[in-house]
């Protein structure tokens, strides 16, 4: 899991440990994400299935794509598929991605990439590994996390964040024992290079063998951590997690977390997602691929997407080094 890494962490700038008055953060539970299959057949874990809605707001959902070593042959994406009312978040740790939408955006993501898809009002879009990969095969590992927008950005004009893994910021904790990439929003004073609609960070997070950290986190966010690899324990009770579980924090300023001392040999450490964000509080209506305020809404969605009102697929698909929006 390479993302993105630098040889001395040391060099980082910190985030400060949190004020000795400020709240832990509770753990209210810890669930094991189930095991699915996506698109034309790639293998996910849903993150958070088994967390109420209300509280994941304003996140609707998050995969884990793979990890997975492919044979020859055998990588596969998804065909071409409409979203409205939301956003996509894909990650990319390992192995590569294209993307390409009916708005004009689109390009290739690889190891400490994002697309950030704002579907707005709507659009057609795929995903699908590059031909090359195809062919050879190898390592494949990502997530893509969905993002609910609030009511009055439900029917903005579609947009396309292209993230590059070097734009991602860097941080270390007080004593250098994680790696964070802070991908969208403020973390400690330090922002991410992602635009969100809704206010929220996301983090991907290393955490060396026995390594804790206390990160400072708003209170008007809700906190979640999901293991991506390897195991630890979350929470001052020291509650433990390992790989494909989710954990969700109660009220207070603080996140807490740490890796065990003994890890897989393969491993730098735990690997964790970090999101929070503030909270709509509005009605969610959800079909397949789209996610409004009422039934009536997504009904309309439907209707719109087979008179072609979301788009049209483009006649030549445009693979990396296309256009980008």
């Amino acid at each position: 899991m390479p993302a993105v890494t630098v040889p001395d962490i040391t060099v980082l700038p910190r985030v400060a440990a949190p004020d000795a008055t400020a709240v832990e953060r509770p753990v209210r539970s810890v669930t094991t994400a189930p095991t699915g299959f996506e698109g034309e057949g790639f293998p996910v874990r849903r993150a958070f299935a088994g967390i109420d809605l209300r509280d994941l707001d304003p996140f609707l959902m998050m995969d884990q794509m793979g990890e997975v070593e492919y044979a020859p042959g055998e990588p596969k994406g998804t065909s071409w598929h409409p979203h409205r009312g939301f956003e996509t978040v894909t990650y990319i740790m390992d192995g590569e991605f294209e993307h390409q939408d009916s708005h004009g955006g689109g390009g290739s993501i690889t190891n400490g990439d994002t697309q950030w898809m704002t579907a707005g009002g709507g659009l057609l879009h795929i995903e699908r590994p590059p031909e090359a990969l195809v062919a050879s095969g190898g390592l494949f590992h990502g997530l893509q996390l969905w993002v609910n927008l609030p009511r009055a950005d439900k029917w903005l004009e579609p947009k396309y964040q292209d993230l590059r893994g070097s734009e991602t910021v860097l941080l270390t904790t007080p004593d250098g024992g994680a790696l964070i990439r802070l991908i969208a929003g403020d973390l400690g004073g330090h922002t991410g290079p992602g635009s969100t609609y809704t206010p929220m960070t996301m983090t991907h997070t290393t955490v060396s063998p026995g390594a804790q950290v206390r990160l400072p986190w708003r209170r008007d966010f809700n906190a979640l951590v999901y293991v991506l690899s390897g195991s630890g324990t979350v929470g001052a009770d020291r509650r433990p997690v390992r790989t494909g579980q989710a954990a969700l924090f109660g009220p207070g300023d603080v996140v807490s977390f740490a890796a065990d001392p003994a890890q897989e040999s393969r491993l730098a450490g735990m690997d964790v997602v970090i999101l929070g964000g503030a909270p709509l509080r509005e009605p969610i209506a959800w079909a397949g691929p789209f996610v409004m305020n009422t039934k009536a809404e997504v009904l309309a969605a439907f209707e719109d997407y087979q008179k072609g009102k979301l788009g049209v697929v483009p006649a030549t698909y445009v693979p990396h080094g296309g256009a980008r929006g």
